[in-house]
């Protein structure tokens, strides 16, 4: 049996039909009268109605970043997510939808996230990390050059991660009812933290 013979498509540009953005070659006939689907290719996306420029600006994904610095604390967990909100509320004000990531700059601290309401969360919290990690003359660490509570400290870093990925809906966190963004302090010197936090959606 022979293949029928495939008829090439008309290449005026009537043969084009524009589909948001991209242009829909006409269906290309077999000489047995088989349609064969077309895939779109594109073409450049011309906007005839000013509205619908500003829509597909709107729908645009859009990024954002700021690096923040949290006070010091006292060695511990503590609920932050009133002051990461205060230094990002503008920005996340302009995102519908998206996440929100959170990236702790250091190797002693470390970012979670858990009960905002019973502080006795954090401190059983605390409790539990110093029981499982152990410190002091005792332990077994080879890195002690930094103070006994340095090496507990990276291990704990490690155990909760430095990073953090929210949803966004309509301008806010997307959080539970009683989930909070903890800073945890795994050394007894208080410093300074840094948070990286970049905010992407539309």
């Amino acid at each position: 049996m022979q293949m029928p013979s495939l008829s090439p498509p008309s290449s005026s540009p009537s043969s084009l039909v524009s589909l948001g953005g991209f242009a829909k070659p006409k269906p290309v006939v077999l000489s047995g009268g088989i349609r064969v689907k077309a895939l779109y290719t594109p073409n450049k996306t011309t906007f005839n109605d000013p509205s619908d420029s500003k829509m597909a600006a709107a729908a645009a994904p859009k990024w954002a970043q700021k690096t923040i610095t949290l006070p010091p604390q006292r060695r511990g967990c503590h609920l932050v997510t009133p002051k990461i909100l205060k230094e990002i509320g503008q920005d996340l004000s302009g995102f519908k939808c998206g996440l929100a990531h959170l990236f702790l700059q250091h190797t002693s601290a470390s970012l979670t996230i858990n009960e905002n309401y019973d502080s006795d969360v954090r401190d059983d919290t605390e409790t539990f990390l110093n029981r499982i990690v152990p410190e002091g003359r005792s332990a077994p660490w080879k890195h002690t050059l930094e103070g006994p509570d340095d090496m507990p400290a990276h291990i704990k870093s490690s155990m909760f991660g430095c990073t953090l990925t929210i949803p966004i809906t309509n301008g806010q966190l997307n959080m539970g009812t009683w989930q909070g963004i903890w800073l945890c302090e795994h050394r007894d010197a208080a410093t300074p933290r840094n948070v990286v936090i970049t905010l992407n959606g539309i």
